[in-house]
């Protein structure tokens, strides 16, 4: 029995976004309720056709209406109706600790489950001299953490003294805040090191609890052995999980208008106040292009770095949002992206079956694996071993042009924001639906040829999707087979007689 005192200092285990967002402190991304048939909020989320979520599927068809004005940004209008043709509905809104009690009416019992806290799990890890890293204590008792303990403290993190790692455990995700003190122990080498823990069946609500997790990782250095609080929040928060486990796939899920806020954008707690999207865009540049294409190709891709790790989860989850498209009935017969982030070798065996994945490592020796990946990514450098993908590598004048728009179009909403004072949009927004639009564009299209009575992909019908006719040629060459489309590129090789 948990004493009731030690509810006292959990009272902010979640982080509630304020109620009047204010322009100089934007809220997170997702918080907004979104309803069918209206416009987006200001904070709210496009939907997107493969983009990562919660880990589930569903078949419901989603028209999308999107526009971007150069003065006021994106909006975004949905339509939805559900796989039996009902009409959209709208979601609930919940409000106060105790929602969780309560039925909505339009929301099925699944998708009232999907809202709720579904914290399966709660551990604290620790470094041992003499045995490693080692699962110390964990609620329930009977679960399964094998490798759990190398997943919430990576590689290296005896170098920093704190991050936070995204990670996958079979069917579920983890969050895990590390830290590392100092202390005047021969035992335990002048350092005392731990991580404190949980796993969802989705990652799209973990950023509530980070800063519960850095606070209980402190009072473990501080204080170890003393898991009161953490038993205490368990026992809040466990998750009661549906019946066997059914539908607790960990794919990246095609979209509806009730899964649009919460799953569109994975809520994490940004360390950047300008959003992990933009901040993962300046960071590569114009080679956003090149990873672009390799998401919407749904080739594997490992991105390498030292700890921390947590930005670079940001970026694995940036990848995945490069691949949203909302047209119906596209990407079905496609591998989904998988988002892994954090991984290490105790996963090498499950990475021989993927097919199609982002992920995140701290350890070099991923890089002379090359069955393991398609593309490597160390720092700013994008490489990839398989000469099909060789020409992918190069930017051409399209590449160029595509980013020199986006760039353009950023600069205009950071002025129209500061002059017209427009709170209506962010750079969020933006970017997702820059690229949405332009994998839309490009299926419409191809779409409309392999349609038509001549299934012929000509050089005007290149240019129209906004690629290069030459520069783009192996890129669509292996669009075509990856989706399964029946059209013929023709275009002539200037190289060849």
């Amino acid at each position: 029995m948990v004493e009731q005192s030690d509810r006292a200092p959990l009272l902010d285990w979640e982080e509630i976004p304020p109620a009047e967002p204010s322009q100089a402190d934007p809220p997170p991304p997702g918080k907004a309720d979104a309803l069918a048939g209206k416009s987006s909020p200001p904070d709210g989320r496009a939907p997107g056709g493969t983009a990562p979520g919660t880990g589930r599927s569903s078949t419901t068809a989603t028209t999308i209406t999107s526009t971007t004005s150069l003065t006021r940004g994106p909006s975004v209008t949905a339509v939805v109706a559900s796989g039996d043709g009902s009409p959209a509905r709208p979601r609930a809104e919940h409000h106060g600790p105790g929602w969780d009690h309560h039925t909505y009416p339009g929301l099925s019992v699944r998708d009232q489950w999907e809202e709720k806290d579904q914290i399966v799990a709660v551990f604290v890890v620790t470094f041992d001299t003499r045995s490693g890293n080692m699962v110390e204590w964990c609620l329930p008792q009977d679960i399964n953490l094998d490798g759990v303990e190398f997943k919430s403290m990576a590689s290296g993190s005896h170098r920093v003294a704190s991050d936070f790692i995204y990670f996958r455990k079979g069917c579920y995700f983890g969050l895990a805040c590390f830290a590392n003190m100092p202390v005047e122990s021969e035992l335990e080498r002048g350092a005392r090191m731990k991580s404190v823990g949980i796993l969802s069946p989705s990652y799209t609500l973990l950023y509530r609890y980070m800063h519960f997790l850095e606070n209980q990782v402190r009072h473990q250095l501080q204080c170890p052995g003393q898991y009161s609080p953490l038993e205490a929040f368990y026992e809040d928060k466990k998750a009661v999980l549906p019946p066997a486990g059914n539908g607790l796939v960990t794919a990246c899920p095609t979209w509806s208008v009730s899964t649009i806020n919460r799953c569109m954008h994975p809520e994490m707690k940004i360390t950047h106040p300008a959003g992990c999207m933009s901040q993962f865009i300046r960071f590569f540049g114009e080679q956003i292009m090149v990873l672009w294409k390799f998401a919407l190709l749904r080739k594997r891709i490992l991105i390498f770095s030292p700890p921390p790790v947590g930005v670079v989860c940001y970026r694995v989850y940036c990848c995945c949002c490069l691949a949203n498209v909302s047209l119906p009935g596209i990407g079905v017969s496609v591998p989904e992206f998988r988002p892994f982030f954090y991984i290490n070798i105790a996963d090498i065996t499950a990475l021989e079956t993927e097919v199609s994945y982002v992920a995140c490592t701290t350890e070099k020796i991923f890089e002379e694996k090359k069955e393991l990946y398609d593309v490597y990514i160390d720092n700013q450098n994008v490489k990839t071993h398989r000469d099909g993908l060789q020409p992918l590598l190069r930017l051409n004048g399209a590449d160029k042009e595509k980013y020199r728009k986006l760039s353009e179009q950023r600069q205009l909403l950071l002025y129209s924001q500061e002059v017209d004072r427009d709170c209506t949009s962010n750079e969020e927004d933006l970017f997702i639906l820059f690229f949405m639009e332009l994998n839309n564009r490009i299926f419409q299209t191809l779409s409309e040829v392999a349609g038509s009575a001549d299934p012929t992909l000509t050089a005007d019908h290149v240019r129209a999707m906004g690629l290069d006719p030459q520069g783009d040629r192996a890129f669509l060459v292996e669009l075509l087979e990856v989706y399964g489309i029946d059209a013929m590129l023709v275009i002539d090789n200037p190289c060849c007689p």
